[in-house]
């Protein structure tokens, strides 16, 4: 027998918690993959958004359905630079770059998913954001022509590999090596 408001079983709220459910297993999720990468246990984002499993498998059937949605804001911001005529690919690269120390699943998920073709959507909107960036910046002169959007991709990539191997007090500054490292290698020749 229940004696605290605790042990007492949650009331099911029908279908008007499903909004609600879903932002807290999105902002759940979030953290959970920042913490333990995207292989977390899907449990633990549920435990964490305070829902059953069976919500979250109501509204995300599978992982990678639940990664999109988390990842899809950070999408949003780097494609906030396609609108920011100022907004340049050494933005861009810091931008991940602070993405990545924060998590590195959105990598993971583009590159161990890349036959899915929702993980591959994912990641053409990356590759459009860097297509259009690069262009930008090359008919001002701010990168090397000879620069393409693999290049860029591939820095990512690299980046977000070695942060996720990296002591979470040692990441700013191996964040700021390759940030260095990045500049100088595309800096236009001149």
């Amino acid at each position: 027998m229940p004696t605290t408001r605790e042990d007492l079983p949650k009331a099911n709220r029908g279908p008007s918690a499903g909004p609600a459910n879903r932002e807290a297993l999105i902002a759940a999720a979030r953290h959970v993959f920042a913490e333990h990468g995207l292989s977390a246990p899907l449990s633990a984002v549920a435990r964490r958004a305070g829902v059953g499993q069976g919500s979250l498998y109501r509204h995300f059937p599978d992982r990678v359905s639940l990664a999109l949605a988390v990842f899809d804001e950070n999408i949003a911001d780097l494609d906030s630079l396609v609108s920011d005529p100022d907004g340049s690919v050494v933005d861009l690269f810091d931008r991940i770059a602070d993405q990545a120390m924060a998590s590195t699943a959105l990598i993971d998920l583009i590159t161990s998913q890349r036959h899915d073709d929702r993980a591959v959507g994912l990641g053409r909107r990356l590759e459009n954001i860097i297509d259009t960036v690069l262009e930008r910046d090359q008919k001002r002169d701010r990168i090397a022509r000879t620069v393409v959007s693999a290049d860029i991709l591939l820095s990512i990539s690299m980046l977000a590999f070695l942060l996720a191997r990296t002591d979470a007090d040692q990441q700013p500054g191996v964040a700021a090596r390759a940030r260095a490292i990045f500049r100088a290698a595309f800096r236009p020749a001149g």
